[in-house]
């Protein structure tokens, strides 16, 4: 009956498109008309007949993107900037955009590139340009209807202190005082953001444009482009060289790729593939609510909605689990809208009439259903694309451009301008996802649908996605599955989570089901998603003793940890020395040994950090290299930042011209990673290598070694702080020295561990993880690498590096534990002294110490060096959900920091 009442208010006067013609001389009045609740700004663009000839950045797509990456590129000095938009700014799928800035967000980049729109929104835009962006500061109220959803509210309310962001957890009484007409019998909770609001599309369009304009950039409208031209370099890759577009050719060397939903046609012109999917997306807009002006805008996750103050109403919208997707864009839609599907908006309805009583008695004015771009992971595209070099993306904005576009446009702009941007992108960066999963309409899709649909789910510290799963398996998938291994997925590699032991046989991935949306059965029972599901808690997990069963099996005995899906590369060619010498900091002249070393930017932000070995080139490591005889270089890195590393590595090799090429041989070689007291006596059941031989047993040596009638190749190294080897098996043999090894250790209480056992253990020891402890953003001093850095030679970064070890850091990693049994997952504020220094990077739990842990940066808050005695004089506490807890500071991890147990020495 809700939703019969409610559909009958239904303006039937409410249109779902409207002419671009008319709307291009009569914006300010076709609001109405249209269905969106505002109208347009008029920009005075550069009127021209032809394009100019060359530019220094063309940007494709006059969107609140690609208008902001002009305002940025203009702010950083590229005066010879150009925008190129097909009709006119705002045009594509910006215009009917609800317009909601909130700032709280889980990830502390996330937060800092909101905040940046923010500023720009209320103040900055209209000093320097003078058009008003429509700024309302109305704050924002997150709704908790479970306890789960209010933990993940605190954490958010804690990382928030970190940056000055005001907010504070309300009561169902305190939420009812600030929002009279909600209903709050069933909340359990809120989180009331008071600087939170919205921006006017078309104003903050309007305002990114006449800014860059101001600064010497072009915008030219109804300009379509019509292909891209690249040119092969002398190294073999493709270069951007021209712009073909209906009013003449640009020369450039740099195209960037705002384009919106149609970007994937953009990126088709120049061969580069860019993952994203359309989906009708849509909101309603009410009739006069008598009370509601003075309510802040309302996010209740639970339910999966959003109610934005719309002048004296709502604009009520959310996420649907069954998102219509739009197989067949038109090009030409400028200022468009579709006709709402009920059938489908409806299940918003009760929900939303729950919420807020009042709409159920109320009109809708008007509908809003418009094509939006969502990608794999909810996150967007962007960085240069490793395909096509000066090909750059800013697109994929899964309806958050607007919140988004002023701390996007400024990284972008950075990226583009001084080849990196200032923050970590990592999660933004296109190079995350590699290019088979990229390039696979069955990812795309079904990984695209999952994010869109879970959306506003609580984002729990351990959760898996469901769709596209099975993508990459190595040649030990379906034994450890025999053997209770729950698979998490990363860069579509199945790798190990954990082992339930008493669980065999139940955590198969099947296909994915979408959740139930489009007449899809759901699969009952599905044994893999219960398990999952245990893991639904901000607190320690039904899973966390038997993951500590593997933590203190390899700490007492020995663990087998299956790494195959580590990425693995072969860089050589005539250059090849001279690239590992410039690419990577360390010294890179080591024959025999295993190399742990960084590569950076060159404002010294670690890019990665990996392990590189020189082999000879008959090494059996060195396949389809055919003897070469130039050097060789072995690199093995984290499997789910491969193309990460592969995209950096080819960018330097690019930019110096350096004559050397990477191999992938992931799918060639498996690795094991045998680790713990007892690993020397299982190991050296299977070879006649006697392995007590220091030349053998030396830590960070690397050898061929014959292990049960096989060839691989054995390295003396750790990730979790014992005593080891990881051994590169060739992938047609893996099975066999997997079952050898357990064989072998049976009587050793040798036992099979996931990377959450990896996890804690390398934390437990105070390893470093990248893009947790360590960053793009983050130096090696900083970082407490300068160990890995070679100042007697030069390196890419080697200046900052050199900087810092002579004036200090103002920022320093240290470790923390706590002695209180409550879990840490990362962005728990530290304190020291009573004030806010910093927040933790990474944390979780110690099992062999016993501890919660975690590692964090000290700030300083006076550009003043951080030192040891600074360090070591304070007093600490950690702030998790908003409860404080003593803590201890350790300049290095208590757990072996004599490093004896890596050396073998047990003693």
């Amino acid at each position: 009956m809700i939703r019969v009442a409610w559909l009958l208010r239904v303006q039937s006067s409410s249109l779902a498109s409207i002419s671009p013609k008319w709307l291009s001389t009569n914006r300010r009045l076709c609001s109405s008309r249209s269905g969106v609740p505002y109208g347009q700004v008029q920009v005075e663009t550069t009127k021209v007949s032809q394009v100019p000839q060359e530019a220094d950045v063309v940007v494709i797509g006059g969107g609140v993107a690609g208008c902001s990456a002009l305002y940025h590129l203009a702010r950083l000095g590229v005066k010879n900037a150009v925008l190129l938009e097909q009709a006119s700014i705002s045009a594509g799928t910006t215009w009917h955009s609800a317009g909601l800035v909130w700032r709280l967000r889980p990830s502390d980049t996330q937060v800092r590139l909101l905040a940046h729109t923010r500023d720009l929104a209320r103040s900055i835009l209209t000093e320097e340009c003078g058009v008003d962006c429509g700024w309302i500061e109305n704050g924002g109220l997150f709704v908790a209807n479970t306890k789960e959803r209010l933990d993940e509210y605190k954490r958010l309310m804690t990382l928030g202190k970190c940056f000055g962001i005001e907010s504070q957890i309300l009561s169902p009484a305190e939420t009812k005082k600030l929002y009279p007409l909600m209903n709050v019998d069933d909340v359990y909770g809120t989180l009331y953001s008071p600087g939170d609001g919205t921006a006017e599309p078309a104003g903050l369009v309007a305002a990114y444009s006449r800014a860059a304009m101001k600064r010497g950039a072009k915008v030219i409208e109804n300009c379509s482009v019509l292909n891209i031209e690249t040119k092969e370099s002398a190294l073999g890759s493709r270069q951007v060289s021209e712009v073909h577009t209906d009013m003449g050719v640009i020369r450039t060397s740099c195209v960037l790729n705002c384009a919106g939903a149609w970007a994937p046609r953009i990126g088709a012109m120049a061969g580069v593939a860019v993952p994203l999917v359309t989906m009708r997306h849509a909101y309603v807009v009410t009739e006069h609510i008598e009370g509601i002006r003075e309510c802040p805008n309302v996010r209740d996750h639970d339910l999966s909605l959003y109610f934005k103050l719309q002048g004296d109403g709502l604009s009520v919208g959310g996420y649907e689990s069954n998102p219509l997707f739009v197989d067949d864009l038109p090009n030409k839609f400028a200022f468009s809208l579709y006709d709402l599907d009920w059938d489908v908006f409806s299940s918003h309805i009760e929900g939303a009439v729950h919420r807020v009583p009042i709409l159920g008695k109320t009109g809708i004015k008007s509908t809003v259903c418009g094509p939006e771009s969502f990608t794999a992971d909810h996150a967007p595209l962007m960085g240069e694309s490793p395909e096509v070099r000066g090909f750059y993306l800013s697109c994929g904005f899964n309806s958050s451009g607007i919140m988004l576009s002023g701390g996007c446009g400024q990284q972008i702009a950075e990226w583009i301008v001084h080849g990196s941007p200032s923050l970590d992108m990592f999660s933004y960066d296109i190079r995350r996802f590699s290019p088979d999963l990229v390039k696979s309409e069955q990812w795309n899709r079904e990984r695209s649908h999952e994010a869109y649909s879970k959306n506003y789910n609580i984002l729990f510290p351990f959760d898996e996605p469901l769709a596209a799963r099975d993508m990459k398996k190595d040649a030990l998938h379906q034994e450890l599955l025999k053997v209770g291994c729950v698979y998490q997925e990363r860069a579509g590699w199945e790798r190990p989570g954990w082992f339930a032991v008493d669980s065999q046989h139940q955590a198969k991935v099947l296909d994915y089901d979408f959740y139930g949306a489009y007449n899809k059965p759901l699969h009952k029972p599905y044994g893999y998603k219960s398990l999952l599901e245990q893991d639904y808690t901000f607190d320690f997990p039904r899973c966390h003793d038997t993951i500590g069963a593997e933590c203190i099996s390899c700490r007492s005995d020995a663990a087998l940890f299956n790494m195959s899906y580590f990425g693995k590369l072969l860089l050589t060619g005539p250059d090849a020395q001279k690239a590992a010498d410039w690419i990577f900091t360390s010294n890179m002249n080591q024959a025999g040994r295993v190399v742990y070393t960084c590569m950076l930017n060159k404002r010294g932000g670690v890019e990665s950090d990996l392990t590189v070995s020189r082999i000879p080139s008959d090494s059996p490591l060195a396949v389809r290299l055919d003897n070469t005889p130039y050097p060789v270089f072995y690199v093995a890195c984290g499997g789910a930042v491969t193309h990460y590393v592969t995209g950096h590595i080819q960018r330097v090799l690019e930019h110096e011209n350096l004559d050397a090429k990477l191999v992938d041989v992931c799918d060639d070689f498996g690795l094991l990673s045998l680790q713990g007291p007892k690993s020397r006596q299982i190991l050296q059941q299977l070879t006649s290598t006697d392995l007590s031989d220091p030349q053998f047993s030396k830590f960070g040596m690397h050898y061929p070694l014959e292990v049960c009638g096989h060839k691989l190749w054995a390295a003396r190294l750790s990730f979790v702080g014992e005593f080891g080897w990881e051994l590169h098996v060739p992938s047609d043999c893996l099975l066999d020295v997997y079952r050898a090894l357990c064989e072998a250790g049976s009587s050793h209480g040798l036992r099979n561990a996931g990377y959450r056992a990896i996890d804690s253990l390398s934390l437990e020891k105070g390893y470093r993880h990248w893009h947790g402890d360590v960053r793009s953003d983050d130096t090696p001093h900083e970082a407490g690498l300068s160990f890995t850095c070679n100042l007697g030679k030069d390196f890419l970064g080697r200046d900052v590096v050199a900087k810092q070890k002579k004036e200090g850091v103002i920022k320093r990693l240290a470790c923390f534990t706590i002695d209180s049994h409550t879990p840490l997952h990362g962005q728990e504020i530290i304190y020291r002294n009573g004030k806010v220094m910093g927040y933790l990077r990474r944390a979780g739990y110690a099992y062999y110490l016993k501890k919660s842990m975690g590692f964090g940066y000290i700030q300083s808050a006076d550009a003043s060096p951080i030192t040891t005695d600074f360090l070591s004089s304070g007093s600490y506490e950690i702030e998790s959900m908003g409860d404080k807890f003593s803590a201890s500071l350790h300049l290095r991890s208590p757990f072996d920091p004599k490093d004896r147990r890596v050396r073998g020495n047990y003693s």
